[in-house]
């Protein structure tokens, strides 16, 4: 591998600060959102005592997932020491750390009272993955920015496959807690099952892969760099088997829960009679989000075409919102059976009333606030390479792979 040249994303400055002027006004109006809600209350959104966790979570719990995910590729490349996906390692870490202060931002912006964040910082209450969460969030962040330093400060060299080991260590037990949230409450039958956590982990690491592609394709076309065909079929065909592991997990997760009698009325509900839940699993979970990407990523033609691979990528993250939607906001919809085998005909709070669904429509000021998390992501990330060196000068096959191209060419035909 011949040595990798990083230097800033020297794009033209108007058509940069125009990219800073679209992101800025994406998280003022998200602000505007955000000041509505705090100012006249919870009653302005969809929100209501059933469906206590809305659109802004989905927001943002797909944002934290995949800010674990997007490390994945400086993980191959300094752990598992791939030197194909060492030249990626900068980038993957800085969008790391912008996803999940995006996701985090979104988070406290979304609670009730977020002057009492503070609370949840000093008093904790260890029996509870949300008091878990904070360390593993703060760490996690940490870790990558040491990571980062390690990877572009020679004294800090030595350290680096260190830092990567803890690194992935940290970001598993980052998404599986994320997982356990949801794994671990009881009182919701679709939350009630612990392959949750490791079905979150494979979904890191399909959407943030996602992510980051769009965002290095992005990033060297609209400079001219250039993106090798070899480096970026490895990524397709990796994001390929990730999006086969989702698909795995969900097929695992629903015939668990149609294995036990008690789950009928949930997966019938879920997969049949749920409305706009039923609709958003088929066609956003499994078909947006599953079988079209993996359509385009192992077709022999769409699969050569950056164009295309740019489709599947954004197809995943289109698929992943929808998963967080049914994952969020489906599971709390489905009413709680409060008295197994019984019809609760009045409840003030309409748990379990004949079977209903609790209602939730989400707001504008809900999907504002959560599109601001994703503004702020890339507006971290668009000042991170334009400031520092974050982005290899080119990703030619001869410039990363000529190994891999010298072999090809001298390897005999097979008979």
């Amino acid at each position: 591998m011949k040595r990798i040249v990083y230097r800033e994303w020297r794009i033209p400055p108007a058509r940069y600060w125009g990219i800073l002027g679209i992101l800025a006004t994406v998280i003022g109006i998200a602000t505007l959102a955000f000041g509505y809600m705090e100012h006249q209350g919870h009653w302005v959104t969809g929100m209501n005592n059933s469906v206590v966790w809305g659109t802004p979570h989905v927001f943002a719990v797909f944002l934290v997932i995949s800010a674990s995910g997007a490390l994945n590729v400086a993980s191959i490349g300094t752990v598992f020491r791939n030197p194909v996906y060492k030249p990626l390692g900068r980038l993957s870490g800085l969008l790391a750390v912008a996803l999940l202060v995006g996701g985090l931002l979104v988070l406290v912006t979304d609670l009730g009272r977020p002057e009492r964040l503070i609370v949840a910082m000093t008093t904790y209450n260890f029996s509870s993955i949300f008091a878990w969460n904070i360390f593993l969030y703060t760490g996690f962040m940490a870790i990558v920015i040491a990571y980062l330093w390690s990877m572009a400060d020679r004294q800090g060299a030595p350290f680096n496959r260190s830092i990567g080991i803890l690194a992935l260590l940290w970001r598993l037990a980052l998404t599986t807690g994320t997982g356990s949230i949801f794994g671990f409450l009881v009182a919701r039958q679709a939350y009630d099952a612990a392959v949750l956590g490791p079905m979150f982990v494979v979904m890191s690491f399909a959407y943030g892969l996602a992510v980051f592609m769009l965002v290095l394709m992005f990033t060297f076309a609209d400079e001219g760099r250039p993106i090798g065909p070899r480096i970026l079929k490895r990524l397709k065909n990796l994001l390929g088997v990730f999006v086969a592991g989702v698909l795995y997990f969900t097929l695992v997760y629903h015939l668990t829960k149609l294995y036990g009698a008690k789950n009928d009325s949930l997966e019938t509900w879920l997969l049949l009679n749920g409305g706009v839940y039923t609709f958003v699993f088929w066609v956003g979970w499994v078909l947006i989000g599953g079988l079209l990407p993996l359509g385009i990523i192992y077709h022999p033609e769409l699969s050569r075409d950056r164009n295309w691979v740019a489709a599947a990528c954004t197809l995943v993250i289109l698929g992943g919102f929808a998963t967080m939607y049914v994952v969020i906001i489906g599971s709390q919809a489905f009413p709680i059976q409060m008295f197994p085998g019984q019809t609760i005909l009045e409840s003030g709070f309409f748990d379990g009333v004949n079977g209903q669904a609790a209602p939730y429509h989400p707001t504008i000021p809900e999907v504002l606030l959560g599109l601001g998390g994703v503004g702020v992501a890339l507006l971290i990330t668009a000042v991170g390479v334009r400031v520092l060196q974050f982005l290899p000068e080119s990703l030619a096959d001869d410039a990363i792979a000529p190994d891999e191209e010298t072999s090809s060419r001298t390897a005999p035909s097979p008979a």
